[in-house]
């Protein structure tokens, strides 16, 4: 009996799993924005944005724009969360001498972004406040754009790269939960963590009816969300709880399953829906010259484009030469380059990171319009950089 055909949809997620198909949907996605905010369509897409719906007295009424940034991105963080977690406990970062190169390298990666960010915007307060921007990575694009041209890359460069994209995410995640709470009420928030207390009894107790967990997540969404803290996290402390270890006699852990089921979703529609709401902006001559001319636009760019490449590839040899960390197998310093440009890909994060730091739209507008352009200008470079690495001169650290 042969075995039964795969349904449409059962295809459709199966593609969604190939990493450069996400990469691919999330730029189609920007690009479709910009062309609604430029064309005809441009108030059909602002009264899409400014669409409000959601139970008011739980204090969820909210327009589409911030259900995609508050809502969605939820889901991908929670999935960010699982990698983090499985990583740490199963993956590369589980071993302290072969995690600290990414660890390090990721924290190069902001800080010198930040640095130069603050460099550019000084005297400028308030465009000194978008300094996170530039401290993100994109991890679904970046991976995109690695499995593109993995044939000219050695197997170590992807785990190297996805181990600093998860590194840099949590580094993310924590400014986010720091710097852009407002308000904070202590008694949604002790409730937020309570039931994140229940949610991890479950786990350890086996529990697997998603019946339990679905209501538990949406119940510590909306205390996230109403003690002020940025409503994200809410995704990230249960990714953090859930179980990563397989039992004894069990195919999968709990954290393989549901990052496998979730992931092409969130490559296939919560990213790219976030970027279509949250990338939309009305591009004129004016509107460059006036981004060319802004601290925080500028700031931005360099940061991603520059300070990340700087950040990272200078981190990773300071470690190396000081010998806190080693090379993996098979790298060479040239593929470090590759990836430290790529790095600069921020698109989701640094465009929520846009959403949360500024408060006048026309500001937020032209530092939007920086991380698109500089994350499609690193993006372009690593690639080149990771494919002229077969022609270049393969060097130990010792050779420098």
């Amino acid at each position: 009996m042969s075995p039964a055909r795969p349904t449409p949809v059962a295809r459709y997620v199966d593609f969604l799993r190939v990493e450069q198909v996400g990469g691919v949907i999330l730029l189609a996605a920007a690009l479709l924005a910009l062309v609604a905010a430029n064309t005809p369509l441009h108030d059909g897409y602002e009264t899409l944005r400014e669409l409000t719906f959601g139970p008011a007295s739980l204090g969820a009424r909210l327009d589409v724009e911030t259900w995609a940034a508050d809502g969605l991105l939820a889901v991908f963080f929670y999935v960010a969360g699982l990698e983090v977690k499985r990583e740490f406990v199963l993956g590369e970062l589980s071993d302290r001498r072969s995690a600290l190169l990414p660890v390090l390298a990721a924290a190069g990666g902001m800080v010198v972004p930040a640095l130069l960010y603050l460099a550019v915007t000084a005297g400028d307060p308030v465009a000194a406040r978008g300094w996170p921007v530039p401290t993100a990575t994109d991890i679904a694009f970046a991976l995109g754009v690695l499995a593109v041209v993995g044939s000219h890359a050695p197997s170590g460069l992807r785990v190297f790269l996805l181990s600093l994209a998860v590194v840099d995410d949590l580094g993310a995640i924590l400014l986010i939960a720091l710097l852009f709470t407002a308000d904070l009420q202590v008694l949604q928030l002790l409730g937020a963590a309570a039931l994140c207390g229940v949610f991890f009894l479950l786990q350890q107790r086996r529990v697997t009816s998603p019946w339990f967990y679905v209501p538990l997540a949406v119940a510590v969404w909306l205390l996230v969300h109403a003690s002020g803290v940025h409503a994200t996290v809410a995704g990230v402390a249960l990714g953090l709880l859930t179980r990563v270890k397989a039992d004894p006699g069990e195919a999968h852990a709990p954290a393989e399953r549901l990052e496998h089921r979730l992931q092409p979703w969130t490559a296939g529609l919560v990213v790219p829906l976030f970027a279509f709401l949250a990338a939309g902006v009305a591009v004129s001559s004016d509107t460059l010259d006036e981004a060319l001319r802004d601290p925080a636009s500028i700031g931005a760019f360099l940061g991603l484009v520059l300070g990340k490449a700087v950040g990272v590839l200078g981190a990773s040899y300071l470690a190396v030469r000081l010998g806190l960390a080693r090379l993996p197998a098979g790298l060479a310093w040239s593929d470090v380059a590759g990836v430290a440009v790529l790095a600069g890909t921020g698109f989701t994060v640094s465009l929520l990171l846009v959403e949360l730091a500024f408060e006048d739209p026309g500001r937020a507008d032209l530092v939007t319009l920086s991380v698109l352009l500089a994350s499609t200008v690193a993006s372009v470079l690593g690639t080149l950089a990771i494919r002229l690495r077969r022609g270049a001169h393969v060097r130990t650290p010792e050779d420098l």
